[in-house]
């Protein structure tokens, strides 16, 4: 048992040299020695094992992320059924609004960018399929929290104060669950400044059979998405769009 828990303790490890490599986009051994507080000697071990692996690559001394992780999170992504169906949707939808429209779905309790699709007004914000951030602080995440099980939902919010983006994110988790109450109402999500600072967004959920399988959103200026106009044209486009994403999930090839 005291074998397997090494062992297990050691792979561990592995994955957390893995996510600090790709954080910092290259690392020498005794940088990375000193931010995990660990021996070097140790970190060697790793970095030398992690380089005969396809994951990690060593160019001048330091020690990368390979593209081979795009490769793996590519597949990932391209076998995934709702990337599938939404993509045309969504593509659609962006050259119509010239705005940004993304895919969203709910991964260990964060917001993850499944796909985007730029018209040729819309926001360049760097964001990239694979980017995380919480799932309170975005109205994608949002529309996906408010159709959680409520045993879900309570691990995600919990009771302490939730973490800020911005100084407009929500960090009262009983604030948040109100206005989950009327996402589910109202059947959308908005929000603008509290992921970024000028950044605004309407989202709807997509649900089959009673279960979210992830959000569309339409990703503006702040001054967009106060406009009531603006913001009932869009969400005129997300509910089209979120109907045509549901039924040829359920019934398309």
């Amino acid at each position: 048992m005291t074998r397997e828990r090494t062992s297990l303790g050691s792979v561990q490890r592995a994955f957390e040299v893995m996510d600090l490599i790709g954080e910092l986009d290259g690392v020498g051994p005794t940088e990375l020695a000193e931010r995990m507080d660990l021996p070097n000697s140790t970190v060697y071990d790793y970095l030398k094992s992690l380089s005969n692996t396809k994951y990690v690559t060593r160019r001048g001394g330091e020690y990368y992320l390979s593209s081979y992780v795009l490769t793996t999170a590519g597949k990932m992504r391209y076998r995934n059924h709702l990337f599938q169906v939404a993509k045309p949707e969504m593509r659609r939808v962006a050259a119509e609004t010239d705005e940004l429209v993304g895919l969203t779905i709910e991964d260990q309790g964060m917001a993850v960018i499944l796909h985007q699709e730029e018209g040729n007004h819309a926001l360049s914000l760097g964001t990239y399929p694979g980017a995380r951030t919480p799932l309170h602080t975005v109205a994608t995440g949002k529309a996906i929290l408010a159709h959680l099980p409520e045993d879900t939902l309570d691990e995600v919010i919990g009771t302490e104060s939730l973490t800020k983006q911005t100084k407009y994110s929500i960090s009262d988790p009983d604030r948040l669950r109100s206005e989950l109450a009327e996402v589910r109402r109202d059947g959308y999500a908005i929000d603008w400044d509290e992921q970024v600072v000028g950044m605004g967004m309407a989202a709807v959920p997509v649900r089959v059979r009673n279960e979210v399988l992830g959000s569309l959103g339409i990703i503006v200026p702040t001054g967009r998405i106060k406009k009531q106009s603006r913001r009932d044209e869009l969400l005129n486009y997300l509910d089209e769009m979120e109907d045509t994403v549901s039924v040829n999930y359920q019934y398309g090839t």
